[in-house]
């Protein structure tokens, strides 16, 4: 599984808002693959990860967004009872702690993506790889 990089944005909590930021994005031609919205006190953090990185962090540039960018690991599980429970499980086996996770959707396959926000993005990466080959047998 490989890493990604992830845009994390504080937008205004109220109605519209959400909408407007997709709506810029997808007039530049950016396919959000996965995001989560967590709000707080009037305003809501955004985390996605996106087909087209450097046409988001124009876009954001432009609208004088303020952003941050991590780098964080994706997997592609099988859908069935107990994936989610063996990739948690290997990640907690290697020490690693989820600070959290959200899902998505493949670009191409539109199969089910799982973003996972680690401290060491790649090492997870290659503990995820570990499960999913596991899933395979």
């Amino acid at each position: 599984m490989p890493t990604t990089k992830e845009f994390s944005i504080q937008i205004e909590d109220r109605p519209g808002t959400l909408g407007k930021f997709c709506r810029a994005l997808a007039d530049k031609g950016v396919n959000i693959l996965a995001f989560q919205t967590v709000s707080s006190e009037g305003k809501s953090v955004v985390r996605m990860v996106v087909d087209n990185p450097n046409a988001t962090k124009n876009m954001l540039e432009t609208e004088r967004q303020s952003y941050t960018e991590a780098e964080v690991a994706q997997a592609k599980l099988p859908n069935r009872p107990g994936e989610l429970a063996r990739a948690a499980s290997r990640l907690g086996e290697a020490n690693i702690n989820i600070q959290y996770a959200y899902t998505g959707i493949e670009a191409g396959s539109n199969s089910p993506l799982l973003i996972f926000g680690v401290v060491n993005a790649p090492l997870a990466a290659s503990v995820l790889d570990q499960a999913a080959a596991a899933a395979r047998t």
